[in-house]
């Protein structure tokens, strides 16, 4: 029996080695109409051009990597965590891939395309109240683990530091690569947090002097789907406040404004978290006379089409 399990141990590792090589490495792509000014380039990562189709690859393969290779994670276990979407898509491909399965628990105001989606990649989906957000199905994921410890290894997004890592150790080096060390801002929403806090600490360890800001949305009642208003929700354990530079607040209207224009002059479809990154990073550029700014497009519009109606409507 000790054989097969170490046999099958070894066999998922493989799996997990050959999944790395489509984690990461995303395209910066220079975005020239939306935005121009004298002295000043505005970047972002097409952070859907990866396995898993968002940003969300890089801290669900890391946490999936950390956790096999600990032994808490194997094949006779369930991955459990809450997502409203985004991060749950990674994790149901990623675990399709490597034949772990995958319970998500959603809220219910979650898109169609996206439970669509994750239906079709095998995951179990468990839906909580819309009125909770994902502070509500964060809490019914830690109440299905305490009920059965030995079926589910909860992965728990919002404190695990697996998140922040994957950016520190990918998303920071590329950043600062492919600008060929130029960048001098970076910025992008805060939502678990683990994109701002990984790329900030990696990119502030290799040079002190660039800036990060975080972009904040302008209620609890917000339309951006993955942000977190933390004035009023849980604010994850992994969330640092001391790393911002500067706090920008976007509203849901700046974001929307941007998705045609971005459509239309830069041939982008992104979708309205992207979109409203955007326009926080136009207002960095803005106050510039000089620098390198750069944020991320965590995915594009495929997984809104009720978003894009309004939009041309």
């Amino acid at each position: 029996m000790s054989l097969v399990k170490n046999n099958t141990d070894i066999a998922l590792l493989e799996r997990i080695n050959t999944l790395e090589r489509f984690i990461g490495n995303t395209p910066l792509f220079p975005l020239q109409q939306v935005f121009q000014k004298e002295g000043v380039k505005l970047y972002a990562k097409l952070e859907w051009q990866q396995l898993g189709g968002s940003v969300k690859a890089r801290p669900a393969f890391n946490i999936i990597k950390q956790a096999v290779q600990s032994g808490v994670l194997d094949t006779g276990k369930k991955l459990l965590d809450a997502s409203s979407g985004n991060t749950g898509i990674a994790y149901a491909t990623i675990g399709a891939a490597l034949g772990i399965p995958v319970t998500i628990v959603i809220p219910e105001n979650a898109s169609e395309e996206r439970k669509l989606i994750l239906k079709s990649l095998g995951a179990e989906l468990v839906y909580t109240s819309r009125f909770d957000a994902t502070d509500g199905s964060q809490a019914k994921a830690k109440e299905l683990f305490a009920e059965a410890p030995d079926e589910y290894y909860y992965a728990d997004q919002y404190a695990n530091d697996a998140n922040w890592q994957a950016h520190y150790h990918s998303t920071a080096n590329e950043v600062l690569q492919q600008t060929q060390g130029e960048i001098t801002h970076f910025v992008t929403g805060l939502g678990t947090t683990g994109t701002f806090v990984g790329t900030t600490r990696g990119l502030k360890d290799l040079n002190p002097s660039i800036q990060s800001v975080a972009l904040h949305p302008e209620t609890a009642l917000h339309g951006l789907e993955g942000w977190k208003h933390l004035g009023t929700a849980q604010v994850p354990n992994i969330y640092d406040a001391t790393l911002a530079d500067k706090n920008l607040t976007v509203t849901t209207g700046d974001g929307y404004d941007l998705i045609r224009l971005t459509a239309n002059t830069e041939g982008l479809l992104l979708s309205p978290s992207s979109a409203a990154n955007l326009a926080g990073a136009i207002e960095v550029a803005k106050e510039l006379d000089h620098g390198v700014v750069v944020t991320m497009f965590p995915d594009n519009a495929e997984k809104y089409g009720e978003v894009l109606r309004q939009i041309i409507n």
